[in-house]
């Protein structure tokens, strides 16, 4: 891992801080993408005060112009990376006629345009090197469908149908591509998006666990090690997409009971 390059965008916080603090921790040299320049100089330093080595280079990855002028500078200053990690993601959890036109537009821009675009701009170097890892985190929305979050859900179908796609496009050329489902995770997110917690399938957390940043981060690294095409965690959902797609309507009576309130 020492002479890995891994960019990993989303990185101010969450997954994606987790992600890059392991990747720094195993040697790797890790790109730190996201808009809060201040929590990427964080990041960044507190991977270098482990032993690391990481750079961050703020960005609004909603801007397709910004994101593409930023992969060029990175491949013509530092080289493509061997691994990409498109973890960026936003999208507030609600009902569809609660959802306005450009929240929904927004939820596209980031994850799945953001991810299409730095995709485009690094594979051809990876193709051409004959190796690389594009890795696409996503939810198990991409799978299962419920109310009450249906822009999200669209937005993150689109993220998993671009990786399955690339998987067969790919194939042969040295490049894996790995898509990562990732379910509740215990992240900033839930602050920043108010009433967002509410609108989740009700679940039994001793079946389906709510993770740490830390368990996804682990999840996603050892899975790109080992060049897994999937990686599901809680491995749960895998029943749960099977049992989908046999029993659809099952699984949407049970998806469409709301998350109990937090307590407070």
């Amino acid at each position: 891992m020492a002479a890995k390059l891994v960019l990993v965008t989303g990185a101010s916080s969450g997954i994606g801080e987790a992600t890059a603090k392991l990747y720094g921790a195993r040697g790797a040299h890790v790109l730190l993408l996201a808009r809060n320049a201040s929590r990427l100089e964080a990041v960044s330093q507190a991977i270098r005060k482990k032993g690391g080595t990481a750079a961050g280079y703020p960005v609004d990855l909603a801007d397709d112009a910004a994101t593409q002028t930023l992969a060029q500078r990175i491949t013509s200053e530092i080289g493509t990376p061997d691994i990409l990690i498109n973890n960026a993601g936003a999208g507030h959890w609600k009902k569809f006629l609660e959802t306005t036109p450009e929240e929904a537009r927004a939820m596209m821009a980031v994850p799945y345009f953001a991810a299409f675009d730095l995709t485009r701009a690094f594979a051809p170097g990876m193709i051409a090197r004959g190796s690389g890892s594009l890795v696409f985190i996503t939810s198990p929305a991409s799978y299962l469908a419920w109310p009450r979050a249906s822009a999200y859900i669209a937005a993150r179908r689109a993220l998993a149908g671009l990786a399955e796609a690339l998987q067969s496009e790919l194939k042969g050329t040295g490049v894996n591509v790995t898509v990562v489902a990732l379910g509740t995770v215990e992240t900033p997110y839930w602050q920043n998006n108010p009433g967002s917690r509410e609108n989740l399938p009700q679940t039994d957390p001793r079946l389906v666990p709510v993770l740490t940043s830390e368990q996804a981060a682990e999840a996603i690294v050892d899975g790109v090690e080992q060049t897994r095409r999937f990686v599901v965690k809680p491995g749960i959902f895998r029943a749960l997409f099977v049992l989908n797609a046999l029993f659809p309507r099952l699984v949407a009576r049970e998806l469409s009971r709301p998350a109990k309130k937090p307590s407070a």
